[in-house]
């Protein structure tokens, strides 16, 4: 591993020679993701992009994309778009990026089951901002604001995500 490499440790998410408190998915760490199980995927994932909302906060990285309004990520498994971003009106199951919480103002996409998705192996692995300590995630990883932002903004071309 390497010091750009974000590592997940079994207390917190290491960067950069820093450590990061952070929450995992609900049904904790798996090498078999299924959607809807909750777990978050090991492996060693590489970053594909960053997300951010612009009405919210600034370009966190010079590679961030903005999240508009009739953005939604697909997690239909029986649908060609699965795992992938859609735009409303979007009629098969998906998930808002646009949120009314502050949990997606900014999303750092891995590339989890991506670009060629395996139909009902898991969407959507991101790290985002917490609920809050303790509260886990759907499968993702996620930290504080402040930490999220810090991170984005040192994310490098070479960045992976590594969860033993």
């Amino acid at each position: 591993m390497k010091p750009t490499d974000l590592v997940l440790t079994p207390t917190h998410l290491r960067f950069m020679n820093r450590r990061f408190p952070c929450t995992i998915g609900r049904g904790g760490l798996t090498a078999r993701k299924r959607e809807g199980d909750g777990a978050t995927p090991r492996g060693t994932h590489r970053i594909v992009g960053m997300l951010y909302r612009p009405d919210r906060m600034e370009r966190p990285a010079d590679w961030a994309l903005p999240i508009g309004p009739s953005d939604l990520w697909s997690d239909d498994p029986a649908h060609e778009d699965y795992n992938l971003m859609v735009r409303a009106p979007y009629p098969h199951s998906h998930e808002r990026l646009r949120r009314p919480d502050p949990m997606y103002d900014l999303v750092i996409l891995t590339d989890w089951n991506w670009p060629y998705a395996v139909k009902g192996r898991g969407s959507a692995i991101f790290i985002h901002q917490w609920r809050g300590p303790g509260r886990p995630t759907a499968g993702c990883i996620a930290v504080r604001r402040d930490h999220l932002t810090w991170i984005a903004a040192r994310i490098r071309h070479e960045t992976r995500l590594v969860i033993a």
